[in-house]
């Protein structure tokens, strides 16, 4: 099929090193590897694309303005529909319409509608309620609408989490149109995890921003060094605006010479990052609303690492739970020690748990079945493809 991949989030380059990006990349390099034509829509076209993706056609799109402009880029984001619905009429004809959700984004799944071409919208987050949160919600009533516009036409919407579609059943989703579909990992890239050797190592992986709960793991670290594991080190991979805080709580604690941050990484990179860590951590706050389908979470898994992770949204579903991963509750710096603690005493006990967890992972959540599952559902007979 010739498949049309749209993103329009200014936020994210598509070969850009973030979770979301890493997103883009993980679904695109599976329609190749199904044999598709894919043509990339994205304003954010400015990084030199892998080597692996040189088969992907690149088809830039108007850039956001500059700055904190938040009236500017909405205005700049709903224009974009006109002309992401006109080059999609001038660059297709095309099989199969993919579009990453963004905010103001209606025009790919209208123009798909109207010209019959099956179609799947990837909704990640509750975005309206995301933005206002964390940034300026400006024209948040143009943003609803743009929404519901969006997922009244999309031929299937897949949300990551069930709290997301139900965000967007909340918008006028068709229900029968709806369908739960987690993220995935290409378990490829990752190997069993070999026998680690050195210091017990805690490792977090992910862009280091308010909803990753830093807080609470460099508390715990410093519980767990004090009366459990005194060599003990942490190990982050990742680069956000919450770096100078975690040095600062690092210093803090006297843990500065335990703790190496690496910055940013290039996707590739982190499988070795992943096999330098004897336990992997995702911890997240208790106060704020849960609707991630975090891809560390599966990378983590497919490594064979042990996982502990925060009582919050449906994590603990996924870890089984607990029969994949460590469940503790949010915000609870010494449940989270105590739980690193108990790996570190039975090594064995988390090598067993990581093999059930890259179990698992094969079995259901490579991003090959992810890929297939949508464009099977959105290209299904009838309307009605959930």
């Amino acid at each position: 099929m010739r498949v049309a991949y749209v993103t329009t989030d200014p936020g994210i380059p598509p070969f850009g090193t973030k979770g979301a990006s890493i997103h883009v990349q993980s679904v695109l390099r599976e329609l190749l590897a199904a044999g598709h034509q894919v043509t990339l829509f994205s304003p954010r076209l400015g990084i030199t694309a892998p080597a692996e993706f040189a088969e992907v056609a690149l088809h830039p799109l108007p850039t956001a303005p500059r700055g904190d402009d938040a009236e500017g880029r909405a205005a700049w984001a709903l224009a974009l529909n006109d002309t992401v619905a006109r080059d999609l009429a001038r660059t297709g004809p095309f099989d199969f319409i993919y579009e990453r959700h963004a905010l103001f984004a209606h025009g790919a799944m209208e123009f798909a509608a109207r010209a019959g071409i099956p179609s799947a919208l990837e909704v990640n987050a509750p975005l309206i309620a995301e933005h206002g949160r964390h940034r300026r919600m400006v024209r948040q009533s143009d943003a609803e609408a743009s929404a519901r516009r969006a997922f009244a036409a999309a031929r299937l919407l897949a949300a990551v989490s069930p709290a997301v579609a139900d965000y967007a059943r909340d918008l006028g989703a068709p229900p029968a149109r709806t369908a739960v579909i987690p993220n995935g990992v290409d378990p490829s890239r990752f190997d069993a995890r070999p026998a680690r050797s050195g210091p017990f190592t805690v490792g977090f992986v992910g862009t280091l921003k308010p909803w990753h709960d830093t807080a609470t793991l460099v508390e715990a670290f410093a519980l767990l060094r004090r009366d459990h594991v005194p060599d003990a080190r942490l190990l982050i991979v990742g680069d956000g605006p919450q770096r100078a805080t975690i040095l600062a709580r690092l210093d803090q604690q006297s843990l500065t010479d335990a703790a190496q941050l690496t910055g940013a990484v290039q996707p590739d990179q982190i499988p070795g990052w992943l096999t330098r860590m004897h336990v992997a951590t995702a911890p997240y706050r208790g106060d704020q609303p849960f609707y991630f389908s975090p891809l560390k979470l599966y990378e983590y898994m497919a490594a064979g690492l042990p996982v502990v992770t925060s009582d919050v949204g449906d994590l603990a579903q996924v870890l089984d739970g607990g029969r994949l991963g460590a469940i503790v509750p949010p915000d609870d710096p010494a449940a989270l020690a105590l739980a690193l603690a108990g790996l570190a005493r039975d090594p064995a006990a988390g090598i067993a748990m990581g093999a059930r967890a890259r179990a698992e992972v094969l079995a259901h959540h490579g991003w090959d079945r992810i890929v297939a599952r949508i464009l099977t559902r959105a290209t299904a007979s009838g309307q009605e493809a959930a």
